[in-house]
């Protein structure tokens, strides 16, 4: 279908449903996923003109009725419901048919507002709001986990996903990455054996997080991104709006601008019901567990040419910021934090380091300040990465000797760091290894800590780290 005759079929559908529309006026693709897209679209409504917003199946496609999501139908009646129980959300004004031969979707009212997380946490001129945000998100995710979805409707577009059936669905799938990571396995393994059977079982938003809501100076205006929505534990979405990952670098625990005490008593006054902290920070461990193995799989990706981009390859090393958040809630203590070391004699001139150095600064002070868009947005992950060979240069070789020396003591085994890496992390599978073991949970500690002091020693995961470390920690 070419684009006159896309708004063709678009302009009679609007004239035909939406009240008072009398023409197209424009229509503008602002993104686009594997399986979405979404338009900005400018109407004619008697003398003056209306933005709407059109989200639709990627080219006009449809959903897969055999497939475990929601579909864009089922997000149409997810936000219609949400709204009646007042939630923030789009009002959904028609949702497409076969008839109009425009594919899936829905054409909802278009929403001002900032969904940025960065934005969210650290413009001045959402200070005010910052203040009150945790409490209003309790409030919004307890009447999201109250609504009916028998009476709704809802319940014929959402699966029942249980816990565990979550937990192992991601361990599989970073188990086909036939990549040993230990930390990873440890997580997974705690995550079952701690998991409660006895929850409340509702609406789950499944994605609720900074950055998927939006909000003004004054309050939140649109809960969005609702395609992952099921029926499960509500406290997952409370303890994923608390993971590290989603608080763009601030501080609080709530999504980085808020506190625990707020969001729970917000949740707590629609809903009735006390908030167990256990089982919040049980989805937080979740939320870093899952989002380690995500980065992984973008790594993949690059290395098998299905997105070589160095965006791709340089996001896989932010599963070490995941997983020293796991390490901090679940194994947190003492810590050996390694100090860099210079060669015992580089007679290279200029020494490696010093020519990284040089492209580092190529890349932040003069490519950077001559381009924009992706293109400048790449030239920052280029350099960041090359600080990160930059680091390894001089922690790598100890990093490497200290688990070394760490799997020979826990193994009493001479063997090479690949072979005793996949050993611990088999023993964990099998459960031949024990969680309570001190030495093994000292050995993650020191292993991960060390690895995102070369990933990004700025991570606030690491200065949590070694806080609880007894260190002294330099900001």
């Amino acid at each position: 279908m070419n684009s006159s005759e896309f708004e063709e079929k678009l302009e009679n559908i609007l004239t035909e449903h939406i009240p008072e529309c009398f023409s197209l006026i424009s229509v503008e693709r602002l993104s686009g996923g594997a399986s979405q897209e979404t338009y900005r679209i400018e109407v004619k409504c008697k003398d003056e003109g209306r933005v709407l917003a059109l989200r639709r199946f990627a080219g006009g496609g449809y959903d897969d009725p055999n497939a475990d999501r929601v579909g864009l139908a089922g997000e149409a009646k997810l936000m219609q419901a949400a709204q009646q129980v007042g939630v923030p959300a789009p009002e959904v004004f028609y949702v497409l048919k076969r008839e109009d031969d425009l594919g899936d979707g829905f054409i909802m009212e278009w929403i001002d507002g900032e969904a940025l997380g960065a934005r969210i946490v650290r413009r001045p001129e959402y200070a005010d709001i910052r203040t009150t945000l945790a409490y209003e998100i309790g409030r919004v995710l307890a009447r999201i986990h109250g609504i009916d979805v028998v009476a709704t409707g809802l319940s014929k577009f959402l699966s029942v996903t249980p816990p565990r059936e979550f937990i192992q669905q991601t361990w599989d799938r970073y188990i086909l990455l036939e990549t040993p990571q230990p930390m990873i396995d440890y997580a997974a393994r705690w995550l079952l054996e701690n998991l409660s059977e006895d929850h409340d079982q509702t609406l789950v938003h499944n994605d609720f997080r900074n950055g998927n809501f939006m909000i003004s100076t004054d309050c939140i205006t649109a809960v969005l991104d609702w395609e992952a929505s099921h029926i499960g534990d509500p406290m997952r979405d409370l303890g994923w709006v608390c993971t590290n990952s989603w608080r763009f670098g601030g501080e609080p625990p709530v999504g980085g601008f808020g506190e625990y005490e707020d969001l729970f008593r917000g949740y707590e006054e629609v809903s009735g019901k006390k908030v167990n902290w256990e089982e919040v920070m049980f989805w937080q461990v979740f939320g870093s567990f899952w989002w380690s193995v995500t980065c992984l799989g973008m790594v993949e990706q690059f290395r098998e040419g299905s997105d070589a981009s160095i965006e791709r390859a340089s996001i896989g090393r932010r599963t070490s910021e995941a997983l020293v958040d796991c390490a901090n809630l679940i194994i947190p203590g003492e810590v050996n934090l390694l100090s860099a070391e210079q060669g015992e004699l580089d007679l290279d001139m200029p020494r490696a380091e010093e020519l990284l150095s040089g492209v580092i600064d190529f890349l932040r002070e003069e490519v950077m300040a001559e381009t924009s868009g992706r293109i400048n947005f790449l030239t920052r992950v280029s350099a960041n990465s090359l600080d990160i060979v930059k680091r390894e240069l001089s922690l790598l070789s100890k990093h490497r000797k200290l688990e070394k020396t760490g799997l020979q003591a826990i193994f009493n085994s001479k063997d090479d760091l690949t072979a005793l890496r996949w050993r611990l992390v088999r023993g964990l599978r099998d459960e031949t290894i024990q969680l309570d073991d001190e030495e093994l949970k000292a050995h993650l500690r020191n292993t991960i800590v060390n690895q995102i002091a070369m990933d990004q020693p700025r991570y606030s995961g690491l200065k949590k780290a070694l806080e609880n470390a007894g260190h002294e920690v330099r900001t």
